[in-house]
C-alpha cells in the first residue's frame, strides 16, 4: 500500500517538471537542455529501489534539485528561503514527502503570481522527540481550486509509518498558506522496506532510458541540431 501511494506522486511530479521544460523550449533552449539534465538525475532518485524510509537529508536533496528546475522556468519571480537545522537531517521520513508540499507551494503561490512571490522551507527540532517541518508560500489572490491529493497523499502514507504519532496542519494565514508536520524523532517507522519485483526493476530502468532518449531526440544527432537546436547529447552527468 505505502508502495502504490508513492507511485501515484511520480507520475505528477514527472508531467509538470516536463511542462517546465516545455514552456523554456521555444524561448531559452539552452536553459531548457540544462533542465532535462537535471530531471533525468532527479527522475533516477525517485525511481530508486523502493525504501520505506529515506533520511531527511535526500528528502532535502531532491526538493532541492526540484526547485533549480523550477527556478529556470520562473527566475526572479520565485524567492525561496530555506532554513535547516543539521540535528534533523538524519530523520528517517517516507521518499517525496517534503517535495510535494514545495511543489504545491510553486503551484498555487508561485505560478499564479504576476510579482515576486516567496517559499519559505523550515526543519528543525521541536523539543526532545519531534521535528517540526514547515513550508510556507505568499498567495498574492485566491488560488485555483484543486483537490489536494498530494497532500492527503502525503498524510495517507504517514499514518501508514507513524500510525496517530504525527501531526499534520494547514493554515491559511494573511497572504500566504502553510503546511506544517510534526514528525517523531526517536521513533524508527513500523512499515518493513519493500522488496521491488523484478518487473517493476525493469520498469524503473526503461523510465530513464526513454526521459534520456527524449532528451537526445530534443538534441539531435552528434554535429546536428535537434528539434529546439540544442547540443549534441554527452550522456548522464552523473555515473551510474
Amino acid at each position: 500500500q505505502l508502495a502504490l501511494l508513492q507511485a501515484k506522486i511520480r507520475p505528477h511530479f514527472l508531467f509538470n517538471s516536463l511542462n517546465s521544460a516545455i514552456a523554456l523550449v521555444a524561448t531559452e533552449p539552452h536553459k531548457a537542455e540544462q533542465l532535462l539534465h537535471d530531471l533525468s538525475d532527479l527522475f533516477r532518485a525517485t525511481l530508486a529501489e523502493p525504501r520505506s524510509t529515506i533520511p531527511l537529508r535526500e528528502e532535502v536533496e531532491l526538493a532541492k534539485r526540484y526547485l533549480d528546475i523550477e527556478q529556470l522556468r520562473f527566475g526572479p519571480r520565485m524567492q525561496v528561503r530555506w532554513n535547516i537545522d543539521p540535528e534533523v537531517l538524519s530523520l528517517p521520513v517516507p521518499p517525496l514527502v517534503l517535495q510535494p508540499l514545495v511543489e504545491n507551494a510553486v503551484k498555487h503561490g508561485v505560478e499564479p503570481s504576476e510579482t515576486p512571490a516567496h517559499i519559505r522551507i523550515s526543519l528543525h527540532r521541536h523539543g526532545k522527540n519531534y521535528a517540526i517541518l514547515t513550508v510556507t508560500n505568499t498567495q498574492a489572490g485566491p488560488s485555483a481550486p484543486g483537490l489536494g491529493m498530494a497532500l492527503a497523499n502525503v498524510r495517507h502514507r504517514l499514518q501508514l509509518l507513524y500510525d496517530m504519532d504525527f501531526q499534520m496542519e494547514q493554515r491559511h494565514k494573511a497572504h500566504a498558506f502553510q503546511v506544517q508536520l510534526r514528525l517523531p524523532f526517536n521513533r524508527t517507522p513500523a512499515v518493513p522496506t519493500a522488496h521491488a519485483h523484478p518487473d517493476h526493476c525493469s520498469m524503473r530502468s526503461s523510465s530513464v532510458d526513454l526521459l534520456q532518449h527524449t532528451v537526445r531526440t530534443l538534441q539531435g544527432p552528434r554535429g546536428q541540431e535537434g528539434v529546439i537546436g540544442l547540443k549534441a547529447y554527452k550522456g548522464p552527468s552523473r555515473k551510474g
